[in-house]
């Protein structure tokens, strides 16, 4: 009688036991495959540990497949259980777990493959890109002059388009000024919809009597404060002196030089002495002076680790935006770090394949009859 309870325990436990080692049967090959495919990585890893829990999904997956399911099963009744028992079970049914096992191993390499495993392969020089750039723009009156053509802020509209067309990843926000200043953009990388903001600038959304160069520069550097990237960069374009604003320039600029920001200043129109010939416009207004202060931007620019730039037509305009891309693309910096090789496609190409072959499989030899 012993003998018999323990043949039937055994067999009891062999049942339990069977799905879990078919399991193994299916997972060891994989786990052997991905060892002999890392062989020689220098440092594994995984970016985002926390998705490990969803490997607890594919263990109550296991117990569900594996006995919940059956005990839910439908019987058939049959008049002849003493033959059914004296046929010695063939290996199709030792191995009937075989279709849920490749399931449960499935679901466990996507669990591993969303904690993105990652292997460093060494290290490599990378140029590491992080400009935050602020563009400055004068809205004051005297931006309607003509020297520029078709006048001095459509000619600085449209060249800063181009600008913004030329970037690629840097964050750009913007900023302008007359009597007071006013942001305008915060730093953004949407670069269509700062394009459409620039486009619709025109003079006398702001008051442009005055022109407050230390106001609109504290705006910029109050959006740039914050910033984390590794280079800031103000971009202040005008064609006066400051004569407004409770900000001295040289105290705005004292404080981007504390913050490590780059002012690259540009004086835009034609200042030198007019000529009796130069004193109207191509439609015969009369061209009027306004006092500007190179000396000041210069100043600016010199005291932030910036560039000074002068133009004054609307070609020069453009060659001085080109020459700061060219300052902006040299102060992209460069170091040694860590280069990291996504793991993942290895986790889930496996996954994809074993559940192609539960399919084939359910619908093959282990199909069900209704």
């Amino acid at each position: 009688m012993k003998q018999r309870e323990l043949a039937v325990l055994g067999r009891r436990l062999l049942g339990i036991l069977t799905p879990y080692l078919v399991t193994l049967a299916v997972a060891a090959p994989i786990a052997l495959g991905l060892w002999f495919a890392l062989r020689g990585r220098v440092e594994l890893s995984l970016a985002r540990r926390g998705a490990l829990v969803l490997l607890g999904g594919a263990a109550l997956a296991a117990w569900v497949l594996f006995h919940v399911e059956r005990r839910r099963a439908g019987t058939m009744l049959f008049s002849r259980v003493a033959d059914l028992r004296a046929v010695q079970a063939g290996w199709r049914q030792r191995i009937i777990k075989l279709p849920k096992a490749l399931r449960v191993v499935a679901l466990a390499l996507v669990a591993l493959a969303l904690a993105r495993p990652q292997s460093t392969l060494g290290e490599d020089e990378l140029e590491l890109e992080g400009i935050d750039i602020v563009l400055v723009l004068d809205l004051s009156s005297s931006m309607e002059e003509t020297d520029l053509q078709p006048d001095r802020l459509t000619a600085a509209k449209l060249v800063i388009d181009r600008f913004l067309q030329r970037r690629k990843s840097d964050r750009i926000g913007m900023v302008v000024f007359g009597k007071d200043a006013y942001t305008v953009a915060p730093l953004t990388t949407d670069y269509a919809a700062l394009r459409r903001m620039v486009s619709d600038l025109k003079l006398g959304q702001i008051d442009g009597h005055g022109t407050a160069i230390g106001q609109g520069l504290a705006v910029a550097l109050n959006r740039l404060r914050r910033s984390d990237a590794q280079s800031r960069v103000v971009i202040l374009v005008t064609d006066g002196d400051n004569n407004a604003g409770n900000i001295a320039p040289l105290q705005a600029a004292a404080f981007a030089d504390k913050l490590g920001v780059k002012v690259f200043t540009i004086l835009v129109g034609d200042h030198a002495p007019a000529s009796t010939s130069q004193t109207t416009t191509a439609s015969g207004r009369a061209r009027r002076r306004y006092p500007v202060n190179p000396k000041l931007l210069e100043a600016i620019a010199a005291g932030t680790g910036g560039v000074p730039y002068l133009a004054t037509d609307t070609p020069a305009l453009e060659r001085r935006f080109h020459q700061i891309l060219e300052e902006l693309d040299r102060s992209k910096y460069r170091e040694r770090a860590k280069v990291h090789a996504e793991l993942f496609p290895r986790l889930l190409w496996p996954a994809v394949v074993l559940l192609f072959a539960e399919l084939v499989l359910a619908l093959t030899w282990w199909r069900k009859l209704p």
